[in-house]
């Protein structure tokens, strides 16, 4: 079994610096700088402005990891040079977000505010009051935390309140027949 995505090389940004040492790829770029220690589960070199990835065995495992080490330096690139958003609506009468600081209040139909505490490295903004907007330049961390803000009211699929992520579709359940 091949890795379709392993073969491809990753090109890299004029704005991005690329060092690898001791298994562990360095990435600095406009937003900031990444590290991804990739072990020996595959071989990355840099050639001609451009990251290749190859295999370091001919087990299982190692075919297996080839494709993984090879997203993950690419998501690594294409965060610090773009960097990742996660946008996420408010849908309910009274749903709201509000931000205080380092901290996002959200108003979600309890009996109590959410306060949620923002990471250092993370960039929360509140548009309007129903959508919030995630910025960051690591992608499994921004996805984390817009996961986690989202389990605070999961969408439900009769009437549709919740938090949703804004490209989410819902799929609408019908009531009760009399």
């Amino acid at each position: 079994m091949m890795s379709r995505s392993g073969r491809i090389p990753i090109n890299i940004p004029d704005n991005a610096e690329v060092k690898i040492e001791d298994n562990i790829i360095f990435v600095k770029g406009k937003l900031g700088e990444l590290s991804f220690n990739f072990k020996s589960n595959a071989k990355v070199e840099v050639k001609n402005n451009s990251i290749h990835v190859e295999k370091s065995g001919n087990s299982i495992f190692h075919q297996k990891m080839w494709g993984t080490v090879r997203s993950r330096i690419r998501n690594i690139v294409e965060g610090v040079s773009e960097g990742f958003i996660k946008e996420l609506e408010l849908n309910g009468v009274g749903y709201k977000a509000t931000q205080k600081g380092k901290v996002l209040e959200l108003l979600l139909g309890y009996s109590h505010p959410i306060n949620f505490d923002v990471p250092d490295d993370l960039k929360i903004e509140v548009p309007k009051p129903t959508s919030i907007k995630i910025t960051g330049i690591d992608k499994q961390k921004v996805g984390q935390i817009a996961a986690n803000i989202r389990s605070f009211r999961k969408p439900e699929p009769y009437k549709g309140k919740g938090i949703k992520y804004k490209d989410e579709i819902i799929k609408r359940k019908e009531g009760k027949k009399k």
